[in-house]
């Protein structure tokens, strides 16, 4: 049986965390002379709301299940977003619910893909909000929630288990909160430290605030339209600042815990899933300086790299930020970008995409199997950092390909039946493009390939389009089997 009361009240809990995020953008709005107009009545419904739910589930038993986990998670994310999206509905910013719903849901599953077309034009709160969405999102609501509400006292290994991605967990306490609290405390470090290095660079203090939460979150929300080169007039200090902290948010939290305050740097060098991140990025990295090096006849080196080493960093983080338009480099480039893409950072971090730790377990398995043709009668264990792959990891990774797979393609399919709202600006609409809107939506990167690059909004998306996407996002943010789970028949069985 599912308790309903007791997720009703842990619901509940949340509800006041949405409440008060949602104070905190409505000081801005006063800072700023914005009124109470946008977040008045989302706080007064999150609040209200919440109240109901504390007063249904105020005799909740302290059981849960695993069951009752994955319905928090699922249901706590579609609940931010529904009361999430209200300000940018009531302000006018966004036209109708389907815009609405996908610009929230991508900044809680921090994705970073956007439905503004001139993000310089809506006001201060809102682009705090979005940020807030995104580095709310970037540590998991659920995972967020248990380091600072202990007052749940049930559940909270169900709870992570069901929110936490990647297919390998390492404790760093035996107390979930306790190890939440430190990797919550890492999560804020890096970015304040990411503020003052922007503000040491020159970024006025709400851009820079802004564009640290979306970083360390991985999501690629930004305060302006343009590019980060035209808005901050190409400042290399400026980039290579976000590729730094983009890169280091790409690696697990718990082995930024062991390295930092255990001082255990053998396990930071010696990390399989670390080696596999890093060389991807340096392998794609420099294929991609040679070829814009070769296109741009050698005339600048240092900023072929630059931006080589940043659309690389932030593809594969899933961030999303972008200091060019990658979708006019050479066509030989995007095979490339759409693996790292594909790819993402590590498991464990805030960044989305499959995971380099799946990458490194399929690599073993498939080497296994070729000496398994060898020799037949051989016992070779799946190993990663010299620790044994249970089979049943080896085997729910398989069922996470197909479904990752099928998601994909699928997702895929269904926009490019779609299409999009017409309009004279961008009259065709391809397979490739479908395909990358579909790859960016369920890795939790944002910008996608062709039209749909860095260059331009999403807006011009059919409504049943931005549905798809928000979807595809959420599967991409949950890893997909706490959501598809829900649509079995065997879960809702009594026994």
């Amino acid at each position: 049986m599912i308790n309903w009361r007791l997720i009703s009240k842990i619901t509940g809990m949340l509800l006041f965390i949405e409440a008060g995020l949602m104070v905190l953008c409505q000081i801005v709005a006063f800072i700023y002379d914005e009124g109470l107009n946008s977040f008045g009545p989302p706080i007064a419904a999150a609040v209200v709301f919440g109240v109901l739910c504390l007063i249904y589930g105020c005799k909740a038993g302290s059981n849960m299940g695993r069951k009752d986990g994955y319905v928090v998670v699922s249901i706590v994310w579609v609940i931010f977003t529904m009361i999430g999206m209200v300000p940018f509905l009531v302000s006018g910013t966004l036209p109708d619910m389907a815009s609405a719903f996908f610009e929230t849901m991508s900044g809680f599953t921090s994705t970073g893909a956007t439905v503004i077309d001139n993000i310089s034009e809506v006001p201060h709160s809102l682009l705090f909000w979005r940020s807030v969405t995104q580095w709310i999102g970037g540590i998991g609501i659920v995972f967020f929630t248990i380091a600072i509400l202990p007052a749940f006292g049930v559940g909270e290994v169900k709870l992570f288990a069901c929110e936490s991605t990647g297919p390998l967990h390492d404790k760093v306490h035996p107390r979930i909160s306790v190890a939440a609290k430190w990797i919550g405390s890492i999560y804020l470090m890096l970015t304040l430290l990411c503020v003052a290095s922007l503000v040491l660079c020159g970024m006025d203090v709400f851009d820079a605030v802004n564009y640290s939460m979306c970083t360390t979150a991985t999501g690629g929300y930004g305060t302006h339209s343009e590019m980060l080169h035209e808005v901050f007039g190409n400042s290399a200090s400026i980039e290579y600042v976000l590729t730094f902290f983009m890169f280091v948010s790409g690696i697990n939290y718990t082995l930024i815990y062991l390295t930092i305050l255990k001082g255990k740097l053998k396990h930071f060098f010696c990390d399989a899933e670390v080696r596999c991140y890093y060389s991807i990025v340096l392998s794609a990295t420099l294929i991609c300086t040679i070829s814009l090096c070769i296109n741009n006849n050698f005339s600048d080196i240092e900023l072929s790299f630059r931006e080589s080493i940043f659309t690389v960093v932030s593809l594969q983080t899933t961030t999303g930020l972008a200091t060019c338009d990658y979708t006019l480099w050479p066509v030989q480039l995007m095979p490339i970008l759409l693996f790292v893409m594909f790819v993402g950072a590590s498991s464990g971090s805030t960044s989305g995409g499959f995971k380099c730790a799946r990458i490194s377990i399929i690599y073993r398995v498939l080497k296994n199997e070729f000496v398994r043709i060898l020799h037949p009668r051989a016992v070779i264990p799946v190993r990663l950092n010299n620790t044994i792959v249970p089979h049943s990891v080896v085997q729910t990774l398989l069922g996470f390909i197909t479904l990752f797979v099928l998601g994909l393609f699928g997702g895929a399919f269904l926009l490019a039946i779609c299409g999009v709202t017409p309009n004279p600006e961008h009259p065709h609409f391809d397979y490739y493009e479908a395909f990358g809107l579909a790859l960016s939506s369920i890795s939790n990167v944002g910008p996608g390939m062709g039209y749909y690059g860095p260059a331009h909004s999403w807006m011009i998306l059919s409504p049943v389009a931005k549905w798809i996407c928000s979807f595809l996002m959420l599967i991409g943010r949950l890893e997909i089997f706490p959501i598809i789970i829900l649509f079995t028949p065997s879960f809702w069985e009594k026994n």
